[in-house]
């Protein structure tokens, strides 16, 4: 058998660069990079292989650990995950940065790959700088809390045990129903020790992501559960963009003349102004797709996990006889709601059980004026919410208009969390695919900025837009500077309402009189945070980065400047100051949220009354 010595750092750079991905027939290459920050637990083992690396593998600076991990997992999210970044951190504190955006990937149904340095695997200079000890279990470290959050976790002690951690890493992230993080945890002094590998082992490797097709008896009880309902109402989810099964969702729905709505992850799966489009479902939905769920016998999940924004707490099905038909290349997923399973790719699923109920000449018994009528409701409300102007200011909905007429339908855009996601649901009409770039499984603040440089990353072609409000912009804005840094440009669209208002929003609806979430001084009479709000100038502060930056107080001004900023070649920030509570609310949805059911307030006292009355209507049917 032929070998080579090498490093363990550099076998796994060498194994990773040959690793490709098969789907129909087109093989792309699995492992781009290396998105990294260097320190004294990883410079020394694989900076120094990467330094030295002949491979293509390319490597790009981060300045946040959890940023280049959203960084990472956006360009594999916005790939449809047959193209991924791995990232390395140091140990201790670099390390336990990435968890986060690690449990965001697997939650996501996102492969990123984690290489962590680790504690030295001889022990012979313990404790070293940044370990951490445990007294009652000398073998748990700083990478120990990845396991929870990870798909697959391993630490590689030993060089040869390379030889089967990283095709079992490979085995993973390339599942598209078991994929998500996955840890390689690699003690600092194991990465520098040879080995001789056999040559074979860096041989090009391709996985073919085969098409998983239904079982026939998984079909024919779908098909017959289908045949017999007269409202089915299909709700569309991320997994029919990751299969690029649009067009099969389309001529599955006008087939059979089923409304189609659609999650988070899902939203642009048919485009905004098809006449089956009903638009979003659940918590952050529209009132069309909301009562559509209500009279729906049959949901039809495509590519869904169910969460529980797109159930309203599972209180968005209200017919006696609803039942759920599943259709999720993932058994975990397609078993929710206690459903009948049709485990399967989403594209061979929709087209297998298209046949079969073409077999039987079905069709639903929607009445089409009445999606039309729905449709042309809700379309009349967002033209309402586009266009109303407040007295007080820039309303968030009004802004949201101004950059939905401004900027290019071929544009994507990049959310995550706050109150913004939820009016994006509701509101925003994409015209193609994968335009709608929504963080939502984990709805992690700080993901907006780090995921639009890894879109920009994986569409070097399109505009990105991050659309972030303020403080998850302060939380974490790291990689704009990264962004600079490589020459990939992203435009921050960054909604200023002087806190998190969106939870604000929250605990005020549930009896609260608002606490803790404004940024305001701290104020002397109270000695709370009651003061004036905090002045920050986000537009300087982005351009002391080294951006261009704009500020935009209403919808023309806003228009110029996305006008301008399209115009530059460098990332660029438009601050957009907004009235605080002129999001987007109601529309037949609830959301159970935890309301004390004893206080001194008495509005607390009512709400989480109303809330357990809620609880148990929902539980009675």
């Amino acid at each position: 058998m032929k070998t080579v010595r090498l490093t363990m750092a550099q076998a796994l750079l060498r194994f990773l660069d040959a690793q490709y991905v098969s789907v129909d027939g087109v093989e792309t290459k699995f492992v781009q990079g290396v998105m990294g920050i260097f320190g004294h637990g990883n410079v020394t083992g694989l900076g120094e292989a990467l330094e030295r690396s002949a491979g293509s593998l390319v490597f790009i600076q981060g300045k946040n650990e959890q940023g280049i991990v959203h960084a990472a997992a956006a360009y594999a999210k916005q790939s449809n995950r047959k193209r991924i970044f791995a990232c390395t951190t140091s140990i201790g504190p670099g390390a336990l940065n990435m968890v986060t955006a690690a449990a965001t990937a697997t939650v996501n149904r996102i492969p990123v790959l984690l290489l962590p340095g680790d504690n030295f695997a001889s022990r012979q200079p313990d404790p070293v700088l940044q370990q951490l000890e445990v007294t009652s279990d000398y073998t748990i470290s700083a990478t120990d809390p990845f396991k929870p959050v990870s798909k697959y976790w391993d630490r590689i002690v030993r060089p040869e045990q390379l030889l089967t951690a990283a095709p079992q890493a490979m085995r993973v992230l390339a599942d598209p129903a078991e994929t998500g993080a996955v840890t390689l945890a690699l003690p600092q002094d194991v990465q520098a020790e040879a080995y001789d590998y056999p040559v074979s082992f860096f041989d090009k490797k391709v996985h073919y992501l085969d098409r998983r097709p239904p079982a026939p008896s998984a079909l024919a009880r779908a098909a017959g559960l289908a045949a017999g309902k007269r409202k089915p109402l299909i709700i569309a989810g991320g997994g029919v963009l990751y299969a690029e099964a649009t067009a099969e969702l389309a001529a599955f729905a006008e087939a059979f003349n089923i409304p189609v709505a659609e999650t988070q992850a899902g939203k642009s799966s048919l485009p905004w102004n098809h006449p089956l489009n009903v638009g979003a479902i659940g918590v952050t939905g529209t009132l069309a797709a909301n009562l559509l769920a209500r009279e729906a016998d049959l949901i039809i999940g495509v590519g869904t996990r169910y969460s529980d924004f797109t159930t309203s707490s599972k209180s968005a099905f209200g017919h006696p006889e609803v039942q759920f038909l599943n259709i999720n290349v993932c058994a975990f997923d397609s078993s929710k709601l206690n459903g009948a399973a049709l485990t399967a790719d989403a594209r061979e699923g929709l087209k297998a059980l298209h046949a079969a109920l073409a077999d039987v000449s079905y069709k639903s018994g929607h009445d089409d004026a009445q999606i039309k009528a729905l449709r042309k409701q809700w379309e009349d409300e967002v033209d309402r919410l586009y266009t109303e102007e407040h007295e007080a200011g820039f309303s968030q909905t009004r802004a949201l208009g101004a950059i939905q007429e401004a900027i290019d339908p071929s544009a994507v855009v990049v959310c995550a969390a706050g109150s913004l996601p939820g009016d994006l649901h509701r509101l925003w009409r994409p015209a193609q695919p994968k335009t709608y770039h929504m963080e939502y499984g984990f709805s992690c603040m700080g993901y907006e900025i780090s995921g639009a440089f890894g879109a920009a990353l994986a569409e070097p072609d399109r505009d990105v837009y991050a659309i972030v409000g303020d403080g998850s912009y302060l939380m974490l804005h790291s990689e704009l500077v990264t962004s600079l840094q490589e020459g990939r440009k992203i435009t921050i669209l960054l909604f200023d309402n002087h806190g998190f208002q969106c939870i604000h929003n929250l605990q005020r609806g549930h009896g609260s009189d608002g606490f803790g979430n404004e940024f305001r001084y701290r104020s002397q009479e109270t000695g709370r945070l009651t003061g004036g709000y905090l002045p920050i100038d986000f537009a300087a502060h982005a351009r002391s980065l080294g951006a261009k930056a704009y500020r935009a107080e209403n919808a023309e001004q806003l228009t110029e400047a996305i006008r301008r900023a399209r115009g530059e070649t460098v990332t660029t920030l438009i601050e957009i100051p907004v009235l605080a509570g002129t999001n987007t609310s109601g529309y037949e949805s609830w959301w159970n949220v935890g309301v004390p059911q004893v206080s001194v307030s008495e509005k607390v006292v009512k709400a989480g009354v109303e809330m357990q009355e809620r609880i148990i209507a929902v539980s009675l049917r």
